[in-house]
């Protein structure tokens, strides 16, 4: 029986092998010791590292509990800051069992005490006690001396309590609060006898030896115990530098593989020869062996030259072979990608087709192929949410950051539908604009309440962990696919009222006001109050101004229809004041009037408008006051007081602001203004920013950055040291003070 190309090839190949194996046992004899010495090292250089890793870990764990609970703990910045002082016993009592239980959940530590810097005071866990009279005094008038300190101490002998034995531990003090406070310290001490029980129960003193020595070469500990060791046995030697130990270990049997070593080195040579011999037999049957595959790869590079032209360069057959199964992988991932990609395609195109009540046709056989929702299903409902302020979405994050958080919204919608109990199908309609159909084969309409909270939730999450505002609008139940065009046009009308009901919020179709006719009579009547009022330079145009919002958001007319309105007030006072001035002529002038029209379109909220709208008139009502009347020296100092407080959180107001404004010099406005109210510009504009800073730390839970731009500081640096010089306290201690309960929510 003639043998096949494996066979040869394997019987070609079998004397080297038995040859060289046979040689390879004997110089195995010779490098088994070195590989053991080498194995014994490494499995010592491991358990030493895992010895110290795990001490350093638990110190580390320990630190950042203690460290967390710093951060986190009122009682504690009660204590720091002298609110829970002696004379309150109840709150010093409840800081003390805090530190009780930090001290039982980390069982390293052996004792925590806090110095108070306000007072000299430190608190124990056996109460409060004046520092002069303190045992552990030395140590913490070290750590009051040097706080920049942030390594462990070295071993040391501590005493809480003058009555009981010393201990023996390592410290560690952090300044509170966390991180560079300077109201107090805390100083944590770690039990060195159970550092030592936790070592010893990770060494084998019968296999092993292990001691720790400091900095200075001092023996710190010796497990199991060793005093005395021999340099010579030590093998492997790590320094922490967070702990300032050196670990140093060893295996006691070290002389174990030395009878190795006297293997003769003739086996070296003997082996290296037959290296060489072998190699040079592997090319020859090699050579003699690769001519059945060179005829075949002829043929498949005659086969690549036809494709790629007679000219191609030759190249080796595995290149040739990797090429082809690279190119066929290429094509499959590329079909099956395509494939993915036009069902994702189709899916969304099922999705529009059904709330637009198109191309129903071959509906069925459409949902058989992608089966979005259950067959037999025949009550739904179709939810739509739309991201607010879309422009700044786009603006703050890429394309791909886009794309992910769309992607990570659609699959929020549908998990959080499938959490309540429901089915739904998820798609995006447009670039801001996400639909939900939800389908049920029971009575959807008695779950109305439960759509809502579904709607709440996706709502809450998408604002509270992707930061994104959404506003949702809720359709209402209808029977059949067929139907779905009219829950979704429900539900767009819904979002048609953003500025009227808010944005972040959640509007059912079927709670929204019935007022199919816009009440024009009742706004061109409100609108011209409020011309009239303005042109005979009444400031009651203000109170009208106010009305015609309230009546914005109790009519919850919708955001088109407020639009609309806007246009028409402002046409209503361009015909009345357009031509009184050329001042006049500008504003209400094309260019004009279309940034304004812009800005109003770009408002998200009826506030904003408000905002705008009255800003714009304001502008419009000095102008025309300064054409129409010849200002006294009461009126110029009056509107100047009105136009600084309703302008002091501008950045730029400043006396060179005001003489541009108000056409006069701004040495002259100093005067007029000190001459009147008896006060200096600077200290009227500093005295409203710092009225209204107490009410948003008062009320809000704004951060000092984001108070201090909206009072016109540039940042909270300033802004803090200003509400100091003039308050007497910083606004953190005014916010403590001060702060309505629920306000930060």
């Amino acid at each position: 029986m003639k043998r096949n190309w494996s066979s040869r090839m394997m019987f070609s190949y079998f004397p080297i092998f038995l040859l060289t194996v046979s040689i390879l046992i004997f110089l195995s004899f010779l490098i088994v010791g070195e590989l053991s010495r080498s194995e014994t090292n490494k499995a010592n250089r491991i358990s030493t590292g895992y010895v110290v890793d795990s001490v350093q870990n638990a110190l580390k764990e320990t630190e950042l509990s203690v460290l967390q609970e710093m951060e986190t703990n009122l009682e504690i910045g009660g204590f720091l800051s002298g609110v829970n002082g002696e004379g309150d016993g109840s709150r010093l009592y409840n800081t003390v069992n805090d530190l009780r239980r930090i001290l039982y959940r980390n069982q390293l530590i052996d004792s925590i005490y806090i110095y108070r810097t306000l007072d000299g005071k430190v608190l124990t866990l056996n109460g409060l006690t004046d520092l002069e009279v303190f045992p552990d005094r030395t140590f913490l008038q070290q750590a009051i001396a040097n706080k920049n300190v942030r390594t462990w101490s070295g071993v040391r002998s501590s005493q809480l309590i003058s009555s009981e034995s010393s201990t023996q531990v390592i410290s560690i003090y952090k300044q509170l609060p966390i991180p560079f406070g300077a109201e107090g310290i805390i100083v944590v001490n770690i039990n060195m006898h159970r550092i030592e029980r936790m070592i010893d129960d990770m060494t084998n003193s019968q296999i092993s030896f292990m001691r720790i020595v400091d900095n200075e070469g001092g023996l710190v500990y010796a497990a199991h115990p060793e005093t005395e060791l021999p340099k010579g046995n030590i093998l492997t030697t790590i320094h922490s530098k967070e702990i300032g130990w050196t670990f140093e270990s060893g295996i006691r049997s070290g002389q174990l593989f030395a009878w190795v070593s006297v293997v003769s080195y003739i086996w070296i040579v003997i082996g290296i020869l037959t290296v060489v011999l072998g190699t040079i037999y592997i090319l020859y049957i090699t050579r003699k062996n690769y001519r059945p595959i060179k005829a075949m790869m002829n043929r498949l590079q005659a086969l690549q030259f036809r494709q790629e032209g007679l000219n191609a360069p030759s190249r080796n057959e595995l290149v040739i072979i990797d090429q082809a199964l690279e190119s066929l992988i290429e094509q499959t991932m590329d079909y099956k990608k395509q494939h993915d990609e036009n069902l994702l395609v189709h899916r969304r195109q099922l999705f529009l087709d059904l709330l637009e009540g198109e191309r129903l046709t071959f509906l069925e056989d459409r949902l058989e192929r992608f089966k979005p929702l259950p067959a037999n299903f025949t009550q739904f409902v179709f939810i739509a949410a739309e991201i607010n302020q879309y422009n700044d979405f786009r603006v703050n994050h890429s394309d791909k950051d886009q794309n992910m958080l769309k992607f990570t919204l659609m699959n929020l919608f549908q998990e959080l539908t499938n959490e309540e109990s429901m089915q739904g199908w998820s798609e995006w309609i447009n670039g801001n604009r996400i639909g939900l159909i939800i389908g049920s084969n029971q009575n959807l309409k008695k779950d109305r309440e439960n759509l809502r909270m579904l709607a709440e939730k996706c709502l809450s999450w998408a604002y509270d962990n992707l930061g994104i505002s959404l506003a949702i609008g809720v359709g209402p139940v209808v029977e059949g696919l067929e139907a779905i065009p009219e829950s979704y046009n429900a539900a767009d009308m819904a979002l048609q009222h953003k500025l009227s009901l808010g944005q972040g919020m959640v509007v059912m179709s079927d709670e929204l006001p019935d007022k199919s006719m816009l009440q024009s009579y009742k706004y061109l009547q409100l609108f011209s109050e409020l011309v009239r009022e303005f042109r005979i330079a009444d400031e009651n145009w203000r109170h009208k101004l106010d009305e015609l919002f309230s009546s914005f958001r109790k009519d919850h007319i919708r955001d088109e229809e407020i639009h609309m309105l806007l246009h028409t007030l402002i046409q209503m006072m361009g015909r009345e004041l357009g031509e009184l001035s050329d001042s006049m002529r500008k504003i209400f002038g094309e260019a004009s009037l279309q940034s304004y029209y812009t800005e109003i379109e770009a408002g998200s909220t009826l506030n904003e408008l408000e905002s705008i709208v009255l800003k714009w008139l304001t502008e419009i009502y000095r102008i025309y006051v300064f054409v129409n009347e010849s200002k006294s020296y009461r009126a110029m100092i009056n509107e100047m007081k009105v136009y600084i407080e309703e302008n002091f959180d501008n950045p730029d107001l400043s006396l060179k602001h005001l003489s541009d404004r108000f056409q006069i010099s701004g040495k002259y406005a100093s005067h007029l203004f000190k001459e009147e109210f008896n006060m200096k510009f600077v200290d009227f504009l500093t005295q409203l920013r710092m009225q209204r800073a107490e009410y948003l730390l008062a009320t809000t839970g704004d951060n000092l950055q984001e108070i201090a731009q909206k009072l016109g500081y540039a940042n909270s640096i300033t802004f803090g040291r200003v509400f100091k010089r003039i308050v007497g306290v910083t606004p953190g201690d005014y916010r403590k003070l001060k702060m309505k309960p629920g306000a930060s929510e």
